[in-house]
């Protein structure tokens, strides 16, 4: 067997059974969610590269559906517009490219969903930022200590890794798991 297979397997595991202290803090993260939701607000995510694609499964699952046919939940990946993202970074700088669009389409009581594992982006900081202005709750699911988004969201879970490829993997079960929170506050 490649030596490189045993090597993820291990990392994941490792990763898997030092993020179980924090699980309280993901919890407290769906909660946010599901509240907002079930209060008739909505969720606007947002990532770069991979983290953008989480911010995407995100939102698609609860537009859609993840396990139980239910009503359809207001969730918008600011990452999924192409012509919005080269617009706002041309005019205004890819700083910008989360920021401008929480300005329009953000109100009070709805939550940002920011997926890094870094912790670091300057756009979803910036995002943040507006977020607050605009009375919005911010969820953040990140890694490698949190970076510089460490303490500023309302809620917060830092995978204990700094591999990228394992806090993303974390990212997309915690994910999962959110979903299944504001799934079953629906049904019940």
């Amino acid at each position: 067997m490649n030596p490189l297979v045993s090597q993820h397997y291990t990392e994941l595991i490792q990763a898997v059974a030092d993020a179980k202290p924090s699980l309280a803090d993901l919890d407290r993260c769906a909660k946010i969610i599901a509240d907002a939701l079930m209060a008739g607000n909505k969720v606007l995510a947002a990532g770069n590269g991979g983290s953008a694609a989480d911010s995407l499964h995100l939102c698609e699952e609860l537009v859609g559906r993840y396990k139980n046919n239910r009503r359809a939940l207001p969730a918008i990946c600011l990452a999924a517009d192409g012509t919005a993202l080269t617009c706002i970074g041309n005019d205004f700088g890819f700083e910008q490219i989360f920021a401008r669009q929480v300005e329009a389409l953000g109100a009070p009581g709805d939550v940002l969903v920011l997926f890094t594992s870094s912790g670091n982006s300057a756009n979803l900081l910036r995002a943040l930022e507006m977020a607050r202005i605009r009375g919005m709750l911010v969820v953040a699911l990140t890694g490698c200590g949190g970076g510089k988004l460490k303490g500023l969201p309302n809620a917060e879970w830092i995978v204990p890794s700094s591999i990228g490829a394992r806090v993303q993997e974390l990212h997309s079960w915690a994910l999962h798991v959110i979903l299944e929170v504001v799934e079953a506050r629906l049904l019940t």
